[in-house]
């Protein structure tokens, strides 16, 4: 007897391979038979590795039409390597009457965990192997287009679009699973132009022995260069390669027009608050034996986690987790575990805090408050934002809320922009409350903001955006268009005194329309600022 290197179930040697070919479900626990027993049988005792495929499978069909173990009522079940029985045997154990012909019911049992899978965290451990599995997709539900295509097994290119926790990865491997594809992930940062030749050769060699196609997933496929794209160009227009691409972007404006029109498009729908809950739900039954019981996570606080999740499965079961391993602290109470979680709980990067903060900052900056930029600087800083993500918010400050009132604002909002990138956290924090504070005490100017704003209005009236550029200001590259007139009598500015020329600028339709303002803010009047005085 040797022990299956998948199921773990003790098989004979001779069976090991019809036991692998018929995953996992026949010959557990088969003795070979004695010479005395079954004396026809040696000559059939012929390990299945050296057989043909059409006699292991032939072997394997003969196998599985025997009746069941369970079906002899004077032999003993089979064993397996850690002497319990598997699941199928414990069903079958608890349909069998005792003595008075009750119902036995066992009870329950923690599920089996390898290293792995124990060191995987909830949001891998509980991961949908099933379309039915899947939660909150239309898209792969009853009625589903892509469902549809996979159960056909018509599985075209494509790229999964939607944002983070939805499912994206999940139906790339349930996918993969169904059709009986080889399946490779690739890592969009790492992985070049010499690994994808080399995956798809691998993928052309496997098609033409074995007919099986290959799908190569890649998560995050906005992040491949130009010339990673263009790789994928020739295998996946042949048929070669099935490429599943997963993106939160989106893939219009990141991805290669060439290889988007060569795949399907398919976006993923946000989950709701009651989507996320039935997930939770179920990894509860799923994994729940596994933590123990505990009165702290109960429906409530399932609720609780649901809607502070904003539609992301993974957010959820992992704060599932941290709750449930809190949850067995002595003395710890709900209001005290919902504290614990309180800080992961309040800043979503990718959720309404997320931007609800940044615009508090930049309201705060422009309102000329420094205590109220500084806290929300603080929070954003402590929940875990992206530093550069802030720097960039006041290089758009220095621009339009600062503007001409000073200049030198642009300039250091690149510099503490600059530093954030060679320094990083927590060193940062400093660059980045010494250009906060600077910026809400500087003067305000949103002249050349409006200025631009008066343009793009102007620019929505009927034929404006479309007037002829004064043939004076044309440039005129060849010949053509110098005699055609282009350039002709414009005058160089700096070739006069001061500049100063008389020449017009705007089409003549816009001739007198004045869009940059000759102040710096506005001319109402708060009468509660009034009151403040």
């Amino acid at each position: 007897m040797v022990s299956c290197p998948i199921c773990g179930n003790a098989v004979s040697s001779l069976k090991i391979n019809d036991h692998i070919d018929s995953n996992c479900q026949n010959f557990i626990g088969d003795e070979p038979s004695s010479s005395g027993d079954q004396p026809s049988s040696q000559k059939g005792n012929v390990p299945t590795f050296f057989q043909p495929a059409s006699a292991r499978k032939a072997s394997t069909q003969a196998h599985a039409q025997q009746s069941p173990p369970s079906s002899r009522p004077d032999g003993p079940s089979p064993r397996t390597v850690s002497g319990k029985r598997s699941f199928t045997q414990e069903g079958q154990g608890r349909n069998d009457g005792s003595q008075d012909g009750g119902f036995v019911e066992s009870q329950p049992k923690r599920p089996k965990m390898n290293a792995f899978h124990k060191a995987a965290p909830l949001a891998e451990r509980v991961r949908p192997r099933t379309l039915d599995e899947v939660c909150g997709q239309e898209l792969v539900g009853p009625n589903g287009v892509l469902r549809g295509l996979i159960e056909q097994d018509r599985v075209p290119s494509m790229i999964l679009w939607g944002g983070a926790g939805m499912g994206k990865t999940t139906i790339a491997r349930v996918i993969s699973s169904i059709v009986g594809s080889r399946f490779i992930e690739v890592n969009s940062t790492s992985t070049g132009v010499a690994e994808c030749k080399k995956i798809f050769s691998d993928a052309r060699s496997e098609l033409s022995l074995t007919g099986r196609k290959t799908i190569i997933f890649c998560d995050e496929v906005h992040r491949f260069s130009k010339t990673q794209q263009d790789v994928f160009l020739g295998p996946v227009e042949s048929g070669q390669i099935t490429l599943i691409g997963a993106t939160t972007e989106n893939p219009s404006f990141k991805l290669q027009s060439a290889l988007l029109s060569r795949c399907r498009t398919f976006t993923l729908s946000k989950l709701t608050n009651d989507d996320v809950k039935s997930i939770l739900l179920r990894a509860i039954e799923v994994e729940g034996p596994n933590y123990g019981p505990s009165p702290l996570v109960d429906d409530e606080l399932i609720q609780y986690l649901s809607n502070f999740a904003d539609g992301d499965a993974r957010t959820s079961l992992n704060l599932l987790e941290l709750a449930m391993d809190l949850s067995k602290r002595d003395g710890m109470t709900k209001e005290e575990l919902k504290r614990s979680l309180t800080r992961t709980l309040v800043y979503d990067r990718a959720g309404d805090q997320h931007y609800d903060t940044i615009s508090a900052f930049h309201k705060s900056i422009r309102g000329g408050d420094p205590d109220a930029s500084l806290y929300y600087l603080a929070r954003m800083i402590q929940s875990g934002e992206d530093p550069l993500f802030i720097a960039r918010r006041l290089v758009v400050v220095a621009s339009e809320d600062i503007g001409l009132a000073d200049n030198t604002m642009l300039t250091l909002a690149m510099s503490t922009h600059s530093a954030v990138e060679k320094i990083g956290l927590p060193e940062a924090r400093i660059n980045l409350a010494h250009a906060t504070v600077a910026m809400t005490l500087s003067k305000k100017s949103t002249r050349s903001y409006r200025g631009l704003n008066n343009a793009f209005a102007a620019l929505d009236e009927p034929g404006i955006a479309g007037l002829p550029i004064p043939i004076h200001l044309r440039n005129a590259p060849t010949r053509l268009m110098k005699e055609l007139g282009y350039g002709k009598e414009y005058k160089y500015n700096p070739n006069y005194v001061d500049g100063q020329v008389a020449q017009e600028y705007l089409p003549e339709r816009l001739r007198g329309r004045m869009f940059l303002e000759d102040r710096d803010l506005g001319l109402r009047v708060d009468p509660d600022a009034k009151a403040q005085r």
